[in-house]
């Protein structure tokens, strides 16, 4: 391997791409994979790179050819076959850092904040430096830090409750929700709950949502009872629902009954339809507006962040009262045809009347023709007197529509820009010594 500078440290490797030598990329840098050994330096293995369709893949350190400023670059041939950490491997960004350990001097704990690899004579690279931070003392915050020996440093091999999270945080700091969905899948149950516990509810709140069940449950179970709450208000009041229904009727009662009233009857409205009806998918908060209200009202909704692109799509006009279960149900505005009015004119008279609700109760099936039918990206689903319930949006009807384990398979996908000869799909493991 060659490399322009002779000493890397991980965290800054975080997110970098992955070329082929042909300047295609493979992928970007996740993590770093190490053996640690009794008396010697780890070693590394090699590195986890996400590729296309979110799936990370192992890429022993043999085929990495250049580690530079900005940039990996491998020999071009590289084995799809999805990572699986053994037993015996260890993950440095996801495992190491925000570690405490003690100086082999002083035994004063000192907090990791990154380590330093570099190659060795017989080729073979090692963590030979640990980037750490002192304990803060009298009206000092922040200790001081300091690079240090590897063996000037001592308890890496124990095991350690409560490990903090931030730096680990911060090299991820950048990535979507979904994305760093896919960094806590990969981590142990002890390190995810970790990671879990140091996200503000916000983000924990997103990230739950691109979680894979099973995960989802691990996670909100190992909160303090009022944080799972508070993290479940943040969540949309659909996957609010779906989650709760994986736990037992009395787990769920007691959560909803730690959640303030108003966001805990939209969740036990959900909880009352099947899994695969429009009640069921629905989300109970779309934008809903009055019928005297402007179009320059209508976009300033529209133009709220945090709305997911589906819901912020279009506006649907409804008689008082505003919360769902509304009033009569009248019509919608498309966003596109918002843009075109004039931003004084009323909503009432852009809207469409033509796109009819479904019933809580209407089928999957039936709602997926509606959406194929007219082209839709959002569907209001009304009750038998025309109240507006919420909205079944596209993103959830794919969801409804993928095996239950999708998150977790394997995607069955090419990484773009490698020709054949440039991919293995040898059965053997592809890491560890």
């Amino acid at each position: 391997m060659s490399t322009q500078t002779s000493r890397v440290f991980i965290a800054r490797l975080s997110g970098v791409p992955v070329f082929a030598p042909n300047g295609d990329q493979v992928g970007r840098v996740r993590d770093v994979v190490v053996t640690m050994r009794i008396g010697a330096q780890p070693r590394v293995l090699g590195i986890v790179v996400e590729v296309t369709g979110r799936r990370r893949i192992f890429v022993p350190i043999t085929r990495v050819t250049t580690i530079d400023v900005g940039q990996v670059i491998t020999t071009g041939v590289v084995n799809l076959r999805t990572f699986q950490q053994r037993p015996s491997e260890t993950l440095v960004l996801g495992e190491l850092l925000d570690r405490k350990v003690s100086l082999v001097s002083t035994d004063d704990q000192v907090v990791v904040l990154d380590v330093a690899v570099e190659p060795s004579r017989t080729g073979d690279w090692l963590i030979n430096k640990v980037y750490i931070r002192k304990s803060g003392s009298g009206l000092r915050r922040r200790g001081e830090t300091s690079i240090v020996d590897w063996d000037a440093v001592t308890g890496f091999s124990l095991a350690e409750e409560g490990q903090g999270a931030a730096h680990l945080l911060a090299t991820f700091d950048k990535l979507r929700p979904a994305d760093l969905a896919g960094v806590l899948h990969e981590l142990s149950p002890k390190r995810r709950a970790e990671v879990a516990a140091a996200l503000d509810d916000q983000k924990l709140a997103d990230v739950l949502e691109e979680l894979p069940d099973d995960d989802q449950v691990e996670i909100l179970i190992a909160l303090e009872g009022e944080r799972a709450a508070d993290v479940l208000e943040e969540m949309d009041p659909d996957d609010a629902a779906d989650l709760l229904s994986e736990l037992s009727p009395e787990e769920q009662e007691r959560l909803l009954q730690l959640m303030e009233p108003e966001e805990a009857d939209d969740v036990r409205r959900l909880l009352a339809y099947g899994d695969y009806t429009a009640g069921g998918m629905m989300t109970s908060e779309p934008i809903i507006l009055s019928p005297d209200a402007t179009v320059a009202q209508a976009l300033a909704h529209v133009r709220n962040p945090n709305l997911n692109p589906a819901i912020a799509a279009q506006v649907y006009v409804v008689r008082p009262p505003l919360e769902t279960p509304t009033g009569r149900y009248i019509g919608v505005a498309h966003f596109q045809r918002l843009l075109r009015e004039a931003p004084s004119a009323l909503v009432s008279g852009v809207i469409d009347t033509e796109l009819q609700g479904v019933s809580p109760d209407a089928p999957l099936n039936e709602v997926t023709r509606m959406f194929a039918t007219y082209n839709l990206v959002s569907l209001p689903v009304v009750d038998e007197h025309q109240r507006l319930l919420g909205a079944v949006t596209v993103d959830d009807v794919i969801d409804h529509m993928l095996p239950e384990d999708w998150r977790e398979s394997e995607i069955a996908t090419t990484t773009s820009g490698l020709s054949d000869s440039d991919l293995e799909s040898e059965p053997e493991i592809t890491h560890g010594p």
